[in-house]
């Protein structure tokens, strides 16, 4: 998989969950269309008149998850640009989206901004398969940010970690190692090592 793969599930998926934060330091969560997806960058667009576009223009920031019926997940986190010509690409994305032209019909449809998502990272993450399946990636100049756990030079090879792993991703060695793409990111193994050689990545 690659990163227009990925993002390809939210686009096929179409109606998910955009959030943002508002003036008072809030999440506030929404659902929205995936307008367009090429070259690993999302497209999509909203209203001048709502708090999503103030927000958007704010801070920049957004974070977008999706799930489809096979029980895989997208999580995007990044940077969203605004893009100039606005008629150009209001046109192109309500060719893609005819429903569009229900909600915004005739020229009602310029009040519509389009934004692009091109920047940050994206996660894939399939709780279909057994055991799970993750994988990350990163949009233009986003850098991957490690998540979960790691065990330490500290590790005595109880196994105590690989006992409580839920998905069974912890296997033998000196010290025992973590498979991070089957990892859950639940913590049992470090709440369950003796001597607390399990560190979080990335700290």
């Amino acid at each position: 998989m690659n990163v227009q793969e990925c993002l390809q599930i939210l686009r096929d998926v179409k109606d998910v969950a955009f959030s943002t934060v508002d003036e008072h330091g809030f999440p506030q969560v929404r659902v929205i269309d995936v307008m367009l997806v090429e070259k690993g960058r999302l497209y999509f667009c909203t209203a001048r008149g709502k708090d999503f576009y103030r927000q958007l223009m704010a801070s920049g920031r957004v974070a977008v998850v999706g799930m489809n019926s096979e029980y895989q997940m997208v999580r995007v986190t990044g940077r969203v640009r605004k893009l100039s010509e606005q008629k150009l690409w209001i046109d192109r994305i309500f060719e893609e989206n005819s429903s569009m032209k229900d909600v915004y019909p005739k020229e009602s449809r310029y009040i519509l901004e389009p934004f692009c998502l091109d920047e940050g990272q994206a996660e894939f993450f399939d709780l279909g398969k057994s055991p799970i399946y993750r994988e990350s990636f990163s949009l233009g100049e986003g850098k991957i940010e490690l998540k979960g756990f790691t065990i330490t030079e500290g590790c005595i090879g109880c196994g105590e970690c690989r006992k409580n792993c839920p998905q069974q991703c912890i296997e033998e060695g000196s010290p025992f190692a973590i498979r991070q793409e089957n990892c859950l990111h639940c913590g049992l193994c470090q709440e369950n090592c003796p001597v607390q050689a399990i560190e979080r990545r990335g700290e």
